[in-house]
């Protein structure tokens, strides 16, 4: 049997990115957690939460829905109760790690924009609180996955797979759901990280010039900022985060949306470029789920110091017994 190349792309692709998702997720997991990176308890709360959110993203639609699918089709994941559990889980993970995003760039928005909300705000209680509760609520509008799958089909009474039932193109009801879903995730929060990033260089540009125009220096002198040089460095991580989730994220809006519009519902070849669109849209929505970490390497130096030593401590161990 011939496969198409895009299939023969995924093969390779998932695996390898599952294997560098799972543990690069965990490594930024347990580096945010110890609080050495120099960020305050508030941002680092919420990169923890977008990172335990991205490794569940890599758990439940990388490995358990796409890999499966791809390596075993006939594994026990397949039965239908247990396919349509893991529809849930992979859209309410997907739906989280989306708005954190979103929450992360509003609280950096609040910090650097509105100094009078800034100190009720921006504080690790409040950051808590909303990590609950868009999970909670990302869970919640997610339910409704679970109920648009029947089997496809039915060996000795066991349901196996998951395939959209033919309401699910029919109904209205079905159609408003689909259409709020993905306004919900991610085409609000498309806009929202858009207008808050316009607003916060807006704020940016505006005070730099002030406090340049204070500062007064005489022509060749170099004066350093300290309160700069620190929102610069918060400035750099949000615009890498939110830069790389607007770029990962655009073929799977724009293809999203214009299959609801032109209402496609099948594809007749494996060569249809509308199937290698929506694949690729596919590869690269994932792909989001491990980028953060590469991000905290490139632009915080202390996350970098503290992987090195994370790296170094197994080495230095194993030499500290050969000396002993």
């Amino acid at each position: 049997m011939e496969y198409s190349l895009i299939y023969q792309i995924e093969c390779i692709y998932y695996p390898v990115l599952a294997a560098v998702g799972v543990p690069v997720n965990l490594v930024a997991i347990v580096i945010l957690s110890r609080g050495k990176c120099g960020l305050s308890k508030c941002i680092t709360l919420y990169l923890v939460g977008m990172a335990v959110a991205d490794l569940l993203v890599v758990i439940t639609d990388l490995i358990l829905n796409l890999i499966v699918s791809i390596y075993f089709p006939d594994s026990f994941l397949k039965i239908t109760p247990v396919c349509c559990l893991i529809i849930f889980l992979f859209c309410a993970t997907t739906c989280v790690s989306v708005w954190l995003t979103v929450v992360f760039t509003f609280d950096r928005f609040v910090a650097i924009c509105c100094e009078k909300l800034k100190t009720k705000y921006c504080t690790e209680k409040t950051a808590a609180v909303v990590v609950g509760t868009v999970s909670a609520l990302g869970c919640l509008v997610s339910v409704p996955w679970s109920f648009t799958r029947e089997p496809e089909y039915i060996i000795d009474n066991v349901p196996r797979n998951c395939v959209p039932k033919p309401s699910f193109y029919v109904f209205p009801a079905w159609a408003a759901f689909e259409l709020f879903y993905y306004i919900l995730a991610p085409c609000i929060p498309f806009f929202l990280i858009v207008l808050l990033n316009v607003l916060t260089v807006r704020r940016i540009l505006v005070t730099s010039k002030v406090r340049r125009g204070f500062q007064g220096h005489s022509k060749g002198e170099n004066h350093k900022d300290p309160e700069m040089e620190n929102r610069k460095k918060s400035i750099i991580l949000l615009f890498a985060i939110s830069g790389s989730f607007l770029l990962l994220w655009a073929t799977k809006v724009v293809y999203a949306i214009h299959r609801r519009i032109t209402d496609i519902r099948y594809y007749y070849s494996n060569t249809d470029p509308r199937v290698i669109t929506e694949r690729t849209s596919n590869m690269l929505q994932v792909l989001s789920s491990c980028t953060n970490t590469c991000i905290y390497v490139v632009t915080q130096t202390k996350f970098r110091q503290e992987l090195k030593n994370a790296l170094k401590y197994p080495f230095n161990l194993i030499a500290k017994l050969i000396k002993s």
